[in-house]
């Protein structure tokens, strides 16, 4: 799997180069925000795709909305030959697998209590980037035209999308609670809205309504993938909250933290909507 991900996530085909296009223009910004112990750039994606060197991101961020790179002919791993194609938008690619994103998450949020239901909702206010999502939505094209010549996204793959984007959220929730944070997203946070306690229960609530999801999906292998990615999330606070006085074992719990707090949902999320194709 380590290996066919190298080589095709590398390659030109359309739905992979608007993939690695992508993460590479993520790269720089996945450490920033209120989550202070978010790591930058080259260290993170290192570690997330397996390269052997340190990559170099550009700094713009106009690179979401429009990719200049043009491709030479050559054949992919995918056995497709691509001609003088340029790299299509990623947002573009996936933006109908997305379409009513919010309003499905919402759909899953059941709550009768008001209050809980409008904390619960805040962040889903479709002001985010949806990059977690995007990424998934665009491996699940990716590896279904790989295995079948199918460019379709499951309702299984978009499910993963759906938890991924709610694993997600409750984190910031809760790591706005533990960074006392005063803003998100430009505007206020749920914990200086409602108060921490709250904003705690409203957390695990949506973590809970993402593994009710989770559940329903009904393959042991997806959920036990998926699973890590909420123990990798504790354990990279936890590991936030410590230090090493040795520069080489500060740098190794550095990535080692950087990759359970941000990378291992990503990777753990792409990885489940691999087993639906069932590749090698």
């Amino acid at each position: 799997m380590a290996l066919w991900w190298r080589r095709c996530c590398f390659s030109r085909a359309p739905a992979f180069g608007s993939l690695r296009s992508l993460l590479e223009a993520e790269g720089p910004r996945l450490g920033s925000g209120s989550r202070a112990g978010r790591a930058v750039g080259g260290a993170e994606m290192h570690y997330f795709l397996g390269r052997s060197t340190v990559l170099s991101f550009p700094k713009i961020r106009s690179i979401f909305l429009r990719f200049h790179h043009t491709t030479t002919s050559r054949t992919c791993s995918c056995s497709k030959t691509v001609t003088d194609e340029k790299f299509k938008d990623p947002f573009k690619l996936g933006r109908k697998d997305l379409k009513n994103l919010y309003e499905d998450i919402k759909k899953e949020l059941l709550v009768s209590t008001a209050e809980l239901r409008e904390m619960c909702e805040y962040y889903f206010d479709g002001k985010g980037k949806a990059f977690r999502p995007m990424i998934v939505v665009l491996m699940a094209r990716a590896c279904n035209i790989h295995h079948n010549n199918s460019g379709e996204v499951q309702a299984s793959q978009r499910s993963v999308a759906i938890i991924a984007e709610m694993i997600h959220t409750a984190s910031l929730v809760h790591d706005d609670v533990i960074d006392d944070a005063n803003s998100r997203r430009g505007k206020m946070t749920v914990n200086q809205i409602w108060g921490e306690r709250k904003a705690v229960l409203a957390g695990d609530f949506i973590l809970s309504a993402a593994s009710v999801a989770l559940a329903r999906i009904g393959n042991t292998t997806i959920i036990s993938v998926l699973s890590q990615v909420i123990e990798d999330l504790v354990r990279g606070e936890f590991l936030q909250l410590g230090s090493k006085e040795n520069e080489n074992e500060r740098f190794a719990h550095y990535l080692e933290k950087t990759f359970k707090k941000t990378a291992s949902l990503i990777a753990n999320s792409c990885k489940a909507v691999c087993f639906h194709t069932r590749l090698p």
